[in-house]
Protein backbone atom coordinates (compact mmCIF):
# COMPACT_ATOMS: atom_id res chain seq x y z
CA UNK A 1 0.00 0.00 0.00
CA UNK A 2 2.80 2.72 0.55
CA UNK A 3 4.47 1.66 -2.41
CA UNK A 4 1.01 2.67 -4.08
CA UNK A 5 1.05 5.59 -2.73
CA UNK A 6 4.47 6.37 -3.07
CA UNK A 7 3.83 6.14 -6.93
CA UNK A 8 0.81 7.38 -6.48
CA UNK A 9 2.24 10.94 -5.82
CA UNK A 10 5.26 10.44 -8.49
CA UNK A 11 2.91 9.65 -11.10
CA UNK A 12 0.66 12.64 -9.82
CA UNK A 13 3.77 15.07 -9.88
CA UNK A 14 4.24 13.46 -13.56
CA UNK A 15 1.07 14.26 -14.91
CA UNK A 16 0.82 17.71 -14.26
CA UNK A 17 3.57 18.91 -15.92
CA UNK A 18 2.19 16.65 -18.52
CA UNK A 19 -1.30 18.31 -18.60
CA UNK A 20 0.91 22.03 -18.28
CA UNK A 21 2.06 21.28 -22.05
CA UNK A 22 -0.99 19.34 -23.10
CA UNK A 23 -2.96 22.41 -22.66
CA UNK A 24 -0.84 24.76 -24.75
CA UNK A 25 -1.34 21.75 -27.43
CA UNK A 26 -5.02 21.42 -27.43
CA UNK A 27 -5.64 25.46 -27.10
CA UNK A 28 -3.73 26.37 -30.03
CA UNK A 29 -5.52 23.07 -32.34
CA UNK A 30 -8.84 23.95 -31.02
CA UNK A 31 -8.83 27.47 -32.28
CA UNK A 32 -6.88 26.70 -35.37
CA UNK A 33 -6.59 22.90 -36.23
CA UNK A 34 -2.93 22.94 -35.90
CA UNK A 35 -0.58 20.91 -33.93
CA UNK A 36 2.09 23.00 -33.18
CA UNK A 37 4.78 20.35 -32.72
CA UNK A 38 7.38 23.19 -31.82
CA UNK A 39 5.77 23.92 -28.53
CA UNK A 40 7.90 21.15 -26.84
CA UNK A 41 11.15 23.14 -28.49
CA UNK A 42 9.71 26.23 -27.17
CA UNK A 43 10.02 24.62 -23.35
CA UNK A 44 13.11 24.04 -24.29
CA UNK A 45 14.24 27.72 -24.60
CA UNK A 46 11.91 28.80 -22.16
CA UNK A 47 14.28 26.27 -19.53
CA UNK A 48 17.55 27.80 -21.33
CA UNK A 49 16.20 31.34 -20.57
CA UNK A 50 15.87 30.81 -17.23
CA UNK A 51 19.31 29.51 -16.92
CA UNK A 52 20.94 31.90 -18.09
CA UNK A 53 18.84 34.67 -16.82
CA UNK A 54 20.23 33.40 -13.41
CA UNK A 55 23.99 32.58 -14.51
CA UNK A 56 24.31 34.85 -16.61
CA UNK A 57 22.75 38.13 -15.41
CA UNK A 58 22.55 36.92 -11.88
CA UNK A 59 18.83 37.51 -11.15
CA UNK A 60 17.84 36.02 -8.08
CA UNK A 61 16.47 32.14 -9.08
CA UNK A 62 12.35 32.93 -8.89
CA UNK A 63 12.63 36.27 -11.06
CA UNK A 64 15.07 34.02 -13.84
CA UNK A 65 12.72 31.69 -14.02
CA UNK A 66 9.97 34.49 -14.43
CA UNK A 67 12.15 36.23 -17.21
CA UNK A 68 12.38 32.42 -18.77
CA UNK A 69 8.64 31.98 -18.44
CA UNK A 70 8.38 35.70 -20.27
CA UNK A 71 10.55 35.21 -23.02
CA UNK A 72 9.54 31.90 -23.53
CA UNK A 73 5.81 33.34 -24.45
CA UNK A 74 7.54 36.36 -26.42
CA UNK A 75 9.15 33.54 -28.43
CA UNK A 76 5.68 31.78 -29.08
CA UNK A 77 4.61 34.91 -29.99
CA UNK A 78 6.94 35.53 -32.65
CA UNK A 79 6.39 32.10 -33.98
CA UNK A 80 3.16 32.25 -34.48
CA UNK A 81 3.17 35.90 -35.84
CA UNK A 82 5.86 35.07 -38.25
CA UNK A 83 5.68 31.54 -39.14
CA UNK A 84 1.57 30.37 -38.69
CA UNK A 85 -0.10 33.57 -39.75
CA UNK A 86 1.10 34.36 -43.28
CA UNK A 87 -0.57 30.64 -43.53
CA UNK A 88 -3.61 31.07 -41.79
CA UNK A 89 -5.69 30.65 -44.99
CA UNK A 90 -3.57 28.17 -46.62
CA UNK A 91 -4.20 24.39 -46.52
CA UNK A 92 -3.15 22.73 -43.56
CA UNK A 93 -0.30 20.39 -44.52
CA UNK A 94 1.46 23.71 -44.99
CA UNK A 95 1.09 24.87 -41.62
CA UNK A 96 1.94 21.23 -40.63
CA UNK A 97 4.93 21.13 -42.45
CA UNK A 98 6.00 24.41 -41.20
CA UNK A 99 5.55 23.29 -37.54
CA UNK A 100 7.96 20.50 -37.83
CA UNK A 101 10.32 23.17 -39.45
CA UNK A 102 10.15 25.84 -36.92
CA UNK A 103 10.88 22.66 -34.61
CA UNK A 104 13.97 21.33 -36.27
CA UNK A 105 14.76 25.37 -36.67
CA UNK A 106 14.88 25.97 -32.63
CA UNK A 107 16.27 22.62 -31.87
CA UNK A 108 19.19 23.58 -34.11
CA UNK A 109 19.58 27.15 -33.38
CA UNK A 110 19.78 26.14 -29.51
CA UNK A 111 22.60 23.68 -30.27
CA UNK A 112 24.29 26.61 -31.97
CA UNK A 113 23.39 29.18 -29.30
CA UNK A 114 23.90 27.40 -26.48
CA UNK A 115 26.12 24.49 -27.40
CA UNK A 116 25.10 20.62 -27.66
CA UNK A 117 26.67 19.82 -24.66
CA UNK A 118 23.92 18.99 -21.67
CA UNK A 119 24.33 21.79 -18.52
CA UNK A 120 23.50 21.18 -14.89
CA UNK A 121 20.43 23.00 -13.73
CA UNK A 122 21.32 23.29 -10.20
CA UNK A 123 19.93 26.93 -9.95
CA UNK A 124 17.63 26.95 -7.46
CA UNK A 125 17.82 26.66 -3.36
CA UNK A 126 18.49 23.75 -2.20
CA UNK A 127 15.68 23.47 0.21
CA UNK A 128 14.02 21.96 -2.54
CA UNK A 129 16.18 18.72 -2.22
CA UNK A 130 15.38 18.57 1.12
CA UNK A 131 13.30 15.08 1.85
CA UNK A 132 10.48 14.80 4.26
CA UNK A 133 9.14 11.86 5.62
CA UNK A 134 5.77 10.70 6.76
CA UNK A 135 5.96 7.46 7.82
CA UNK A 136 6.91 5.21 4.84
CA UNK A 137 6.53 7.72 2.68
CA UNK A 138 9.58 10.16 1.33
CA UNK A 139 8.52 12.87 -0.22
CA UNK A 140 11.27 16.05 -1.80
CA UNK A 141 10.05 19.63 -1.11
CA UNK A 142 10.29 20.08 -4.34
CA UNK A 143 7.11 17.79 -5.19
CA UNK A 144 4.82 20.26 -3.12
CA UNK A 145 6.10 23.08 -5.01
CA UNK A 146 5.53 21.70 -8.48
CA UNK A 147 2.50 20.43 -7.75
CA UNK A 148 1.04 23.65 -6.22
CA UNK A 149 2.53 25.51 -9.02
CA UNK A 150 0.86 23.04 -11.25
CA UNK A 151 -2.73 23.20 -9.78
CA UNK A 152 -2.61 26.78 -9.53
CA UNK A 153 -1.85 27.02 -13.34
CA UNK A 154 -4.31 24.74 -14.10
CA UNK A 155 -7.27 26.44 -12.16
CA UNK A 156 -5.83 29.66 -13.58
CA UNK A 157 -6.24 28.56 -16.94
CA UNK A 158 -9.69 27.08 -16.52
CA UNK A 159 -10.84 30.44 -14.74
CA UNK A 160 -9.64 32.49 -17.65
CA UNK A 161 -11.33 30.00 -20.28
CA UNK A 162 -14.49 29.54 -18.41
CA UNK A 163 -14.62 33.06 -16.23
CA UNK A 164 -13.80 35.76 -18.26
CA UNK A 165 -14.31 37.55 -21.70
CA UNK A 166 -11.11 36.67 -22.65
CA UNK A 167 -12.22 33.22 -22.55
CA UNK A 168 -14.96 33.55 -24.50
CA UNK A 169 -13.22 35.15 -27.03
CA UNK A 170 -11.11 32.12 -27.14
CA UNK A 171 -13.95 29.62 -27.43
CA UNK A 172 -16.23 31.79 -29.64
CA UNK A 173 -12.99 31.61 -31.76
CA UNK A 174 -12.86 28.06 -31.85
CA UNK A 175 -16.08 27.90 -33.24
CA UNK A 176 -16.35 30.27 -35.70
CA UNK A 177 -13.51 32.47 -36.63
CA UNK A 178 -15.34 34.69 -39.48
CA UNK A 179 -18.42 34.87 -36.78
CA UNK A 180 -16.29 36.09 -34.25
CA UNK A 181 -14.84 38.48 -36.14
CA UNK A 182 -17.50 40.08 -37.22
CA UNK A 183 -19.02 40.45 -33.37
CA UNK A 184 -15.89 42.74 -32.87
CA UNK A 185 -13.14 40.36 -31.21
CA UNK A 186 -10.12 41.20 -32.61
CA UNK A 187 -9.15 37.16 -34.08
CA UNK A 188 -5.20 38.37 -34.16
CA UNK A 189 -4.98 39.47 -30.72
CA UNK A 190 -6.97 36.29 -29.83
CA UNK A 191 -4.90 34.14 -31.54
CA UNK A 192 -1.29 35.88 -30.23
CA UNK A 193 -2.22 35.59 -27.10
CA UNK A 194 -3.05 31.78 -27.10
CA UNK A 195 -0.03 31.41 -28.25
CA UNK A 196 1.73 33.39 -25.29
CA UNK A 197 -0.17 31.53 -22.64
CA UNK A 198 0.32 28.31 -24.48
CA UNK A 199 4.21 28.68 -24.47
CA UNK A 200 4.58 30.32 -20.79
CA UNK A 201 2.70 27.15 -19.28
CA UNK A 202 4.99 24.98 -21.56
CA UNK A 203 8.09 26.96 -19.86
CA UNK A 204 6.57 26.69 -16.97
CA UNK A 205 6.23 22.95 -17.27
CA UNK A 206 9.95 23.17 -18.18
CA UNK A 207 11.25 24.66 -15.95
CA UNK A 208 9.80 22.25 -13.18
CA UNK A 209 10.75 19.15 -15.31
CA UNK A 210 14.47 20.51 -15.21
CA UNK A 211 14.30 21.27 -11.56
CA UNK A 212 13.13 17.35 -11.40
CA UNK A 213 15.69 15.82 -13.86
CA UNK A 214 18.13 18.52 -13.43
CA UNK A 215 19.60 18.90 -17.00
CA UNK A 216 19.03 20.89 -20.13
CA UNK A 217 20.18 20.15 -23.66
CA UNK A 218 18.74 21.03 -27.20
CA UNK A 219 16.40 18.18 -27.47
CA UNK A 220 15.60 17.70 -23.75
CA UNK A 221 11.60 19.24 -25.23
CA UNK A 222 11.43 16.41 -27.49
CA UNK A 223 10.03 13.55 -25.11
CA UNK A 224 7.42 15.27 -22.64
CA UNK A 225 6.31 17.55 -25.98
CA UNK A 226 5.77 14.21 -27.93
CA UNK A 227 4.16 13.23 -24.02
CA UNK A 228 1.89 16.07 -24.07
CA UNK A 229 0.53 15.66 -27.50
CA UNK A 230 0.04 11.86 -26.63
CA UNK A 231 -1.99 13.30 -23.65
CA UNK A 232 -3.93 15.95 -25.50
CA UNK A 233 -5.03 12.93 -27.69
CA UNK A 234 -6.10 10.85 -24.77
CA UNK A 235 -8.27 13.43 -23.34
CA UNK A 236 -9.82 14.73 -26.31
CA UNK A 237 -7.10 16.89 -28.42
CA UNK A 238 -9.44 20.68 -28.78
CA UNK A 239 -10.73 20.26 -24.99
CA UNK A 240 -8.91 21.41 -22.09
CA UNK A 241 -10.44 19.36 -19.93
CA UNK A 242 -9.23 16.53 -21.58
CA UNK A 243 -5.42 17.73 -21.67
CA UNK A 244 -6.04 18.13 -17.44
CA UNK A 245 -7.39 14.18 -17.90
CA UNK A 246 -5.19 12.68 -20.45
CA UNK A 247 -2.18 14.15 -18.88
CA UNK A 248 -2.64 13.03 -15.18
CA UNK A 249 -3.83 9.72 -16.90
CA UNK A 250 -0.45 9.48 -18.95
CA UNK A 251 1.86 10.18 -15.80
CA UNK A 252 -0.19 8.09 -13.55
CA UNK A 253 -0.29 5.11 -16.29
CA UNK A 254 3.86 5.14 -16.47
CA UNK A 255 5.04 5.67 -12.97
CA UNK A 256 2.23 2.55 -11.65
CA UNK A 257 3.40 0.61 -14.54
CA UNK A 258 7.24 1.21 -14.32
CA UNK A 259 6.58 0.74 -10.08
CA UNK A 260 5.30 -2.11 -10.26
CA UNK A 261 7.09 -3.93 -12.81
CA UNK A 262 10.40 -2.49 -12.67
CA UNK A 263 11.93 -5.00 -15.27
CA UNK A 264 9.68 -2.78 -17.80
CA UNK A 265 11.77 0.18 -16.73
CA UNK A 266 13.47 0.16 -20.41
CA UNK A 267 10.17 0.69 -22.36
CA UNK A 268 8.73 3.13 -20.12
CA UNK A 269 8.59 5.83 -23.13
CA UNK A 270 7.06 2.79 -25.30
CA UNK A 271 3.96 2.51 -23.13
CA UNK A 272 2.58 5.83 -24.33
CA UNK A 273 2.95 5.12 -27.53
CA UNK A 274 1.34 1.64 -27.13
CA UNK A 275 -1.24 3.90 -25.47
CA UNK A 276 -2.00 6.04 -28.50
CA UNK A 277 -2.27 3.35 -30.70
CA UNK A 278 -4.81 1.57 -29.00
CA UNK A 279 -6.69 4.62 -28.33
CA UNK A 280 -6.65 5.48 -31.55
CA UNK A 281 -8.01 2.06 -32.64
CA UNK A 282 -10.82 2.06 -30.31
CA UNK A 283 -11.88 5.78 -29.41
CA UNK A 284 -10.00 8.30 -31.74
CA UNK A 285 -11.75 11.31 -30.85
CA UNK A 286 -10.26 10.12 -27.50
CA UNK A 287 -11.74 10.40 -23.60
CA UNK A 288 -13.81 13.91 -23.68
CA UNK A 289 -15.08 13.09 -27.15
CA UNK A 290 -18.57 14.87 -26.56
CA UNK A 291 -16.29 18.39 -25.48
CA UNK A 292 -13.52 17.64 -28.33
CA UNK A 293 -16.45 18.78 -30.68
CA UNK A 294 -17.03 21.91 -28.80
CA UNK A 295 -13.01 23.16 -28.96
CA UNK A 296 -11.80 24.75 -26.03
Amino acid sequence: MTDFAQNLINGTLLGGLYALIAIGYTMVYGILRLINFAHGDILMWGVYFALYAVVAFSMPWWLGFLAGIALAGLLGFSVEKVAYRPLRDAPRISSLITAIGISFFLESLAVVVFGGIPKSFNIYPKFFNHTLIFGHLRIQTLTFFILGVTFLLLFGVLWLLYRTKTGTAMRAIATDIPTTSLMGANVDNIISLTFIIGSMLAATSGIMWAMRYPQVQPYMGFVPGMKAFIAAVIGGIGSVPGALVGGFLLGMTEILIVGFFPNLAGYRDAFAYIILIVLLMFRPTGIFAIYSEQKV
